[in-house]
């Protein structure tokens, strides 16, 4: 076959599946051989980050190729409009075939669900794990069985039964491993005889860190509820080891969901195979965002700290993309959509803000490559988490946050007011993150460059707010 035939693409994301939870990222705490496979047989991105680390407006980010200013998602309070151009309109204009299976989370009724996909079949809000109810072209109807294997059942189902004579994009979105990490019966007693290691970040005392980090309401050992544990916790426990009981309690439902995942990955791996579709098809595998696997003593995400801003990103694509590929040159979540249509051979809008990964891909990185990336969390204080609004700036060696204290009037806000605080994180000397060097005079010169590059980042984007 010819090598310009426009590719297939499976684009499969689930929620909150931190990269260090897969064993082709190093896990130490789980394997991941499904989802391995798409590394070793293409290429893993071990600087993929995320632009705001919460589900909506990284999906809404992921569609447009959008910073969520742009996109009018900055919060999970913001519906999605789907009247803007997104990656499944432009394919669909230009011959392609598209489908939305599973979870949407950009809201419902009105421009608010799934617009210019062909077939689209998703969960109403977040979703439930077992029996759950789906919205299938508008029309709501529970299914019988777990979500994991429903979207993956009803994704191949629908390439199955698509025009082969067209080229197709099958956005393949995952509930799991979303909280309340509730498993499938095929893996809900893994890890049952085992202790799962503990993070080296476990017992963090915010010591140094912005006001932000002790505020935050996400602790294993003190915001988990019941109904997350699915127990009550034994009596006479000392602190310490009550924050452990809550942790493993935590962490083994989270990584049976993940391993549900990876299990459907290899379902979906090996239909391809099966229908002769691998070569033709770019498969990728990704997460809205990162999250905190007791890191920090946390759950959830939210934060510009390493574990909740780095995503997972591999990709394959046999005629392009060399096997057991790694890069660590910068990938946002807003690059995606130009990447897909760079390789489709579709024109890349010029209102979109992501660059194409195409060159990175295939062993060419630009001279010009990003070597620093804005972020932005707008969801000040928000009643569950209670994180503070920030933006900052990443590069390979540091990264520089700014908790300006404030909401600025978006939604699922509190509007209070906070002090305004620095923090500095020397990745090379720090990669835990754990030690703030913002007031240390030795970083003074450095700071400065930093700020001027984080304003010049904030500019470019058109965040003016």
């Amino acid at each position: 076959m010819e090598n310009n035939k426009q590719p297939n693409i499976v684009f499969i994301m689930s929620d909150d599946h931190a990269a260090h939870a897969m064993s082709c990222y190093g896990s130490k705490i789980n394997t991941t051989p499904n989802l391995d496979r798409i590394a070793d047989e293409g290429m893993r991105f071990d600087n993929c980050f995320c632009t705001n680390s919460i589900c909506a407006p990284s999906r809404a980010t992921i569609l447009t190729g959008l910073y969520n200013h742009e996109n009018g998602v900055k919060t999970l309070g913001d519906n999605f409009d789907s009247r803007q151009p997104t990656i499944q309109r432009i394919l669909g204009e230009n011959g392609y075939q598209t489908a939305l299976i599973g979870k949407w989370h950009l809201g419902h009724g009105g421009h608010h669900d799934p617009a210019d996909f062909d077939y689209w079949n998703i969960f109403p809000g977040q979703g439930d794990y077992h029996d759950p109810v789906m919205i299938e072209i508008g029309e709501e109807k529970k299914v019988k069985g777990y979500a994991t294997d429903l979207v993956t059942d009803i994704s191949i189902d629908w390439i199955k039964n698509r025009d082969v004579n067209r080229p197709f994009m099958l956005m393949c979105h995952h509930k799991a491993p979303h909280r309340p990490w509730d498993p499938d019966e095929r893996h809900a007693h893994l890890y049952e005889d085992v202790d799962i290691p503990e993070p080296e970040t476990f017992h963090d005392d915010y010591s140094g860190k912005a006001s932000a980090a002790k505020e935050a309401t996400m602790r294993i050992d003190r915001d988990l509820r019941v109904r997350d544990v699915k127990a009550e916790p034994p009596e006479g426990l000392s602190q310490k080891e009550l924050k452990s009981w809550y942790y493993q309690r935590y962490i083994k439902d989270y990584l049976r969901c993940v391993a549900s995942v990876d299990y459907n990955v290899g379902r979906i791996l090996d239909y391809l195979d099966e229908a002769g579709l691998t070569e033709d098809t770019i498969i990728v595998y990704t997460s809205d965002q990162g999250f905190f696997l007791g890191d920090h003593g946390w759950y959830d995400k939210r934060f510009m700290y390493e574990e909740s801003l780095r995503m997972p990103f591999i990709i394959r694509y046999p005629r392009a993309i060399k096997a057991g590929s790694v890069t660590k040159d910068f990938a946002l979540n807003v690059d995606f959509p130009e990447t897909f249509l760079d390789y489709a051979g579709i024109e890349i809008p010029s209102h979109m803000q992501g660059r194409s990964l195409r060159p990175v891909l295939e062993g060419k990185t630009p001279e010009d490559w990003q070597t620093s990336m804005y972020y932005r969390y707008w969801e000040h204080l928000s009643v569950e988490h209670k994180v503070g609004a920030h933006y900052g700036i990443r590069t390979h060696k540091y990264k520089l946050i700014y908790y300006y204290g404030e909401a600025l009037g978006n939604a699922d806000a509190i509007d209070e007011q906070r002090t305004p605080e620095w923090e500095l994180f020397d990745l090379d000397k720090d990669p835990y993150e754990m030690c703030n060097v913002y007031n240390d005079p030795n970083y003074t010169e450095k700071i400065e460059v930093l700020k001027k590059e984080l304003y010049r980042l904030k500019a470019e984007v058109r965040d003016y707010e």
